[in-house]
């Protein structure tokens, strides 16, 4: 049987990527030697918010996820990020890869929600892994598969999300509207000559604020 060990070694921006992507480089150590065929790997990513301190301004805007400070011993609960597969070569010994992670800036996601909200700091992450090892004895081909006991923290640190987000959407965020709602904002900046959605967004608050 394949005994497994798994670490996160840090993540980054994936510089080729056609959307915003994380790599996570990982390494994967067969504890006894054993020659490792290849492994069909499954990893699903949870943030852990309960894990870190957050400043008012944090919390301020973490108030739509976890509600006021004052629950949160109630609300600040892990939550599901993403799952994702990968097929990982043979080797003996141990190996490193970078695990693709596709990231989201649409605010109506919650890891999106949270990631935005941070300054600085980290992100507490557990990195939870299965799938099937295929590798060659000296009696043939066996299957075996990873065990759950195989998982790993990791903080990542937030300017690693900052950084790529920069990259795409340099100085600005994402949110997702209703067509009836964009069809009402275009009227909007029709009648008052606005000429950026930013403008007609920050006249709206102005008005309501006042």
């Amino acid at each position: 049987m394949a005994e497994l060990s798994f670490e996160c070694l840090g993540a980054r921006p994936d510089p080729y990527g056609t959307s915003p992507t994380l790599l996570f480089t990982l390494r994967i150590t067969e504890v006894n030697a054993a020659p490792v065929h290849a492994i069909a790997l499954r990893c699903q990513m949870r943030i852990e918010p309960q894990r870190r301190r957050y400043n008012d301004g944090e919390a301020e805007l973490l108030t739509d996820l976890f509600g006021e400070r004052a629950r949160w011993g109630d609300t600040l609960k892990p939550m599901q990020f993403t799952t994702v597969s990968i097929m990982v070569p043979s080797f003996r010994g141990s190996t490193e890869i970078d695990l693709p992670v596709p990231v989201t800036y649409d605010l109506e996601v919650a890891a999106g929600k949270y990631f935005h909200a941070l300054a600085d700091g980290v992100v507490p992450m557990a990195l939870m892994f299965s799938g099937t090892v295929f590798s060659k004895g000296e009696t043939g081909f066996w299957v075996d598969q990873v065990s759950w006991s195989s998982d790993v923290s990791y903080p990542m640190p937030i300017t690693v999300w900052h950084g790529l987000m920069d990259t795409y959407f340099p100085g600005e965020a994402w949110i997702r509207l209703s067509r009836d709602t964009v069809d009402e904002l275009l009227r909007y900046k029709a009648k008052h000559a606005i000429p950026t959605w930013d403008a007609a967004m920050t006249a709206l608050l102005k008005g309501a604020a006042e």
